[in-house]
C-alpha cells in the first residue's frame, strides 16, 4: 500500500479504538472524569488499571463507533479540557510512581471557535512540555491516525509505538495540500501524504517511532496479547531508569529528530 492507502486504512470505519484497546490489554480499568477547571471531555478517556499486576494510568483518544458516540466524542477531536484532564492524571501518576500509557488516534485537536476561547493552543503547549519534564515512564501507541500537535500532545514519551497501518503527521494531508496547491482534491492529497512519509515504516526509519506492531484485527485479542508483551516489557525497561536517566533519555530521543548523515560520492 502507498501512503494515501495507509492513510484511508487507518480511518476505516470499524477499526478498534482507544475503548477497545483499554478493554482488552488492561485489568480493572478504572475512567476518571474531569479537569477540574472546565469540564468533561469525552474524546479522551482516562484512568487508572492494571498491567499484569502493574499500577498504570492510561490516556486513550476515543473516537466513537457509532454516530451518536462520535458525536458525543468530537470525532475523537479532543478539546482543552480533555487535554487538560489528561495532564491532571499524568501529574497524578508521576506523584504516585505509575508509568503513563497513551493510545493516540486523532485527526487532531478540536476546531471549533468554543475550543480556541478556552485556550486549546495553550492546553496543547502545556501537555507537550509537562510531558517532557514528567518523572515516570510515559510510553505511546499510535493506533490509527496521529494528527499534528492534537496527537503530540499525546506522544511526548520515552517510547512510541505504531500499528503496522497508522499514520502519523505534523499536518493532515488535506491540511497540507490546501496549503501548498490551493486545492484539497483526490489527487493533491494523496502527493501530499507521500510527501509527509506519514507512515509507520517512515516512522520508525526516521527514529520517531521504536517499533511497528503488527495488525490482526481478525484475531483482535491475540494481537492484544502481543501488544501487552511489549508494553509490558517497555514498562519494565523504562521503570529500572532513575528519574535522571528518564528525563534524559526523553529529553534525547526528541534531540535525534532530524538528524542525518550525507554520504559523499
Amino acid at each position: 500500500m502507498d501512503s494515501y492507502e495507509k492513510l484511508k486504512t487507518a480511518r476505516k470505519n470499524g477499526r478498534p479504538t482507544g475503548g477497545a484497546y483499554i478493554r482488552e490489554i488492561f485489568e480493572f480499568p478504572i475512567e476518571l472524569h474531569g479537569d477540574r477547571r472546565y469540564g468533561e471531555d469525552l474524546a479522551i478517556m482516562a484512568g487508572l488499571a492494571y498491567l499484569e499486576k502493574r499500577p498504570v494510568t492510561f490516556i486513550a483518544m476515543e473516537k466513537g463507533t457509532d454516530l451518536q458516540s462520535r458525536v458525543a466524542r468530537n470525532f475523537g477531536c479532543p478539546k482543552p479540557e480533555g487535554y487538560r484532564k489528561a495532564l491532571r492524571l499524568m501529574k497524578q501518576a508521576e506523584k504516585f510512581h505509575r508509568p503513563v500509557i497513551c493510545f493516540v488516534d486523532t485527526l487532531g485537536a478540536y476546531p471549533g471557535a468554543d475550543a480556541e476561547e478556552r485556550g486549546q493552543g495553550q492546553a496543547i503547549a502545556e501537555s507537550i512540555m509537562e510531558m517532557m519534564g514528567l518523572r515516570t515512564p510515559v510510553i505511546s501507541v499510535v493506533i490509527g491516525e496521529g494528527g499534528s500537535g492534537g496527537a503530540l500532545a499525546l506522544a511526548s514519551a520515552n517510547k512510541v509505538f505504531i500499528l503496522e497501518h497508522a499514520v502519523y503527521s505534523v499536518i493532515s494531508p488535506e491540511g497540507c495540500a490546501s496549503i501548498l496547491w490551493k486545492e484539497s482534491t483526490t489527487e493533491n492529497v494523496a502527493k501530499a501524504a507521500d510527501c509527509l512519509h506519514i507512515t509507520a515504516q517512515d516512522m520508525k526509519n526516521f527514529g520517531v517511532a521504536e517499533d511497528i506492531v503488527t495488525e490482526d484485527f481478525e484475531h483482535f485479542p491475540k494481537m492484544c496479547k502481543e501488544l501487552r508483551r511489549q508494553l509490558v516489557f517497555a514498562v519494565d525497561e523504562l521503570s529500572g531508569m532513575t528519574e535522571k536517566q528518564l528525563l534524559a533519555q526523553r529529553y534525547e530521543r526528541f534531540r535525534r529528530f532530524g538528524i542525518f548523515a550525507e554520504r559523499a560520492n
